[in-house]
């Protein structure tokens, strides 16, 4: 039997490299994953928004999928994004990824269709009853209109393999009040990179991060500090990186953060249309943050 993920720490939501012609560079996405597995992640998130999951082919999901799965070799869990637009397709993508060698999936709502609360714990329980893989509830209302709320998440609770859940509401309350109705049922992580202190501090099992994936090493030394409870240390490294980590919540955080990983020297800032890559003032203002945050990371021993 596969060993079960073990749902805690930093999962890093990747971005997919790709060349300049857009097609996929699966060789520098080895090595991106290398580093993150070096700096002491624990498990590892591909094909999620960040990973521009709708711009790929169901094909080149999979090509990703399989490399990272490679890479990984069972020394972390794979876990695949799910954002598909229906119900069949879902299905078909997460029975594909099972057979691939993923250790779990993190499942969106339906891309295209803000449903009711009774449509989307209905689509949520047939992906989950159709593998036995286990799942994190991917909560983004702001983005994905659909908003999966406490009440929803006790409801689906009696669903074993719903594992874990990552809050990407940007309200902060709804961590105590997921905590105060369904308890320790869910893993729960935070998928809002500035509000990774905050998140922390109101009690979190992790955080699939994205702006980390440009600095791993920081990025994992200030979620140490937050698990030992050195709240000052960490707070001085929070203050240096959240800058960096408000790339993550605009509508060009993919731009933004691959741009931030070239600059870091582990990526490229190449998109997929219909995305474009940065350009004139907006990129020289993109880069300004960024080399700053270069030229005052923390020292760390």
């Amino acid at each position: 039997m596969k060993r079960q993920p073990k749902w805690e720490g930093v999962f890093p939501a990747i971005t997919t490299a790709m060349n300049q012609d857009q097609s996929l560079d699966l060789d520098g996405l080895a090595q991106h994953i290398e580093i993150l597995i070096d700096s002491g992640v624990t498990g590892l998130v591909v094909c999620g928004s960040l990973g521009e999951n709708q711009a790929l082919k169901p094909w080149e999901k999979l090509a990703v999928v399989k490399r990272a799965v490679d890479v990984c070799q069972g020394k972390i869990p794979v876990v695949s994004g799910v954002a598909e637009s229906g119900t069949s397709q879902a299905m078909e993508y997460v029975s594909a990824v099972e057979a691939g060698g993923v250790d779990g999936i993190m499942l969106m709502p339906s891309m295209n269709y803000k449903g009711d609360s009774d449509e989307t714990m209905a689509y949520f329980r047939t992906i989950a009853r159709s593998t036995t893989l286990p799942i994190m509830i991917y909560n983004n209302p702001i983005s994905y209109a659909n908003d999966i709320t406490p009440d929803m998440l006790n409801q689906l609770s009696d669903q074993e393999n719903f594992v874990a859940i990552k809050e990407s509401s940007g309200d902060t309350r709804r961590i105590t009040d997921i905590h105060n109705k369904v308890g320790g049922r869910y893993a729960l992580f935070t998928g809002v990179d500035n509000l990774a202190m905050e998140a922390s501090i109101l009690g979190i099992d992790g955080w699939v991060a994205g702006t980390g994936i440009a600095f791993p090493k920081e990025n994992q030394y200030f979620w140490d500090l937050t698990r030992s409870g050195n709240w000052t240390e960490a707070l001085k490294i929070y203050r240096w990186f959240t800058p960096l980590l408000h790339l993550d919540v605009h509508t060009k955080f993919v731009q933004y953060i691959k741009l931030c990983v070239q600059e870091c020297g582990l990526g490229s800032e190449w998109v997929r249309a219909p995305r474009l890559a940065l350009s004139g003032t907006e990129r020289e203002k993109i880069l300004s943050i960024i080399h700053e945050g270069i030229a005052q990371r923390p020292k760390i021993d």
